[in-house]
């Protein structure tokens, strides 16, 4: 702990994990709501009913589909994130200087991000190093590339499982 900050690992995740559960219970509401539209659409009869009742139909389960993915994803990164920090492995920032916004500041990001990325290349086939470069994309700021490579080591960390 630093500056009377709690460090980001001994924070109480349970305010996190309760907005989670609000927006999935909103988001079931709507989902449901939006179904209810679509078939009180389809029984108007109308040619232009039906098929906007059948558009309508298509975002519920498009919005479920996304609803599991994303928590999943969501699961499966924590589940990675506890393993890296369980082996010692996750990337320690605390003593790294920061801007006001929290953010790393930049030089210090890309410092990071270059001795990640030699222990990357060394064997980018381990599904630990691709997390690690993940999360330094993503103290970078370059969040499209931390995704792909967060993306990667799930699918790394599910091959050496198997």
């Amino acid at each position: 702990m630093s500056g009377g900050k709690r460090d980001f690992y001994t924070r109480d995740s349970r305010p996190i994990v309760l907005v989670i559960v609000l927006i999935v219970i909103a988001l079931i509401f709507y989902i449901g709501l939006l179904g209810y539209r679509g078939i009180e659409l389809i029984q108007d009869g109308s040619v232009v009913g039906i098929g906007l009742g059948v558009g309508v139909l298509l975002l519920p389960l498009l919005g479920i589909w996304m609803l599991v993915a994303t928590l999943r994803a969501g699961i499966t990164h924590q589940r990675l994130g506890r393993r890296m920090r369980e082996e010692g492995r996750e990337l320690d920032v605390s003593s790294l200087p920061r801007r006001p916004s929290g953010r790393l500041e930049r030089d210090a990001a890309d410092e990071l991000f270059a001795t990640v990325r030699t222990e990357w290349e060394a064997d980018p086939d381990n599904w630990r190093n691709t997390y690690r470069i993940s999360r330094a994309y993503d103290y970078a700021g370059d969040r499209t590339r931390a995704r792909a490579m967060m993306k990667r080591a799930v699918a790394q960390e599910k091959a050496e499982s198997s």
